[in-house]
């Protein structure tokens, strides 16, 4: 596979399975501009890209804010050019049962995962129609397909993002853009380790015995990114070590 010559954009890429996409991406030859709200974990990011002999530009910003969004989108045309990959992997979790869920959390937690991704899309989509070429990959959660105890806000958010994937993938079928969605299993990433799990005690009840590792996530993405991917749109592409066989 090869990504010589398109431009793409990675949310949340400052970071775990958002740097294990935005370096395997620029691997491949793709120039990669590195979004996440921390700056300093963007420019670590283009740091590893760049001495790997990559393209990458940093850029810091709210992936859930209108006007954010649009600084930034037009930063990266100016730096790039034309956007025809996304890859809308941004997103927080918590563990809130849901008789203690407030409504100010169940706000951020969609607002970032769900609506974070609408505007992205939005924002680039131009690009991909102007080009009659596009690739949208949106980063999903097996929790939405299984449920997930304390998650139901998490579950919800991520469910939109599989609706939204579809109705997508549906419209922009005949444009050639194709639209399709990973959702990761039990990953080990510093998001994970920030919260209540005993990972390795939860790896070992996996069928494969280990959680999964960001590149798992990134190698999947890639192909879904790619010229080979072209007839493959509205899909889950599960990476889960079997955890949810469907």
């Amino acid at each position: 596979m090869s990504l010589q010559g398109k431009n793409v954009v990675v949310t949340g890429g400052g970071r775990g399975i958002g740097r294990a996409i935005s370096t395997v991406l620029a691997a491949l030859g793709a120039s990669v501009a590195v979004w996440d709200l921390n700056a300093q974990g963007a420019d670590e990011t283009v740091e590893i890209i760049r001495k790997a002999g990559g393209k990458a530009i940093a850029v810091a910003g709210d992936a859930a804010d209108a006007a954010a969004i649009a600084a930034s989108a037009a930063r990266i045309r100016d730096q790039l050019g034309p956007v025809t990959i996304l890859v809308n992997n941004a997103g927080i979790s918590s563990y809130v049962p849901f008789t203690s869920l407030t409504e100010e959390v169940w706000d951020r937690v969609i607002g970032i995962n769900l609506k974070g991704p609408f505007l992205v899309t939005q924002a680039f989509l131009p690009d991909m129609l102007e080009a009659g070429w596009g690739r949208i990959v949106n980063i999903s959660s097996s929790s939405a397909q299984t449920g997930a105890p304390a998650m139901a806000h998490y579950a919800a958010s991520k469910g939109g993002v599989i609706g939204l994937t579809k109705a997508l993938a549906i419209e922009f079928a005949d444009k050639g853009i194709t639209v399709n969605h990973v959702p990761p299993g039990f990953v080990d990433t510093p998001l994970v380790r920030e919260g209540p799990i005993d990972v390795e005690a939860v790896a070992r009840t996996m069928p494969m015995k280990r959680a999964g590792q960001p590149d798992d996530i990134a190698h999947a993405v890639a192909y879904l990114a790619s010229e080979e991917a072209g007839y493959v749109t509205g899909q889950t592409l599960s990476v889960n070590g079997g955890r949810y066989l469907f």
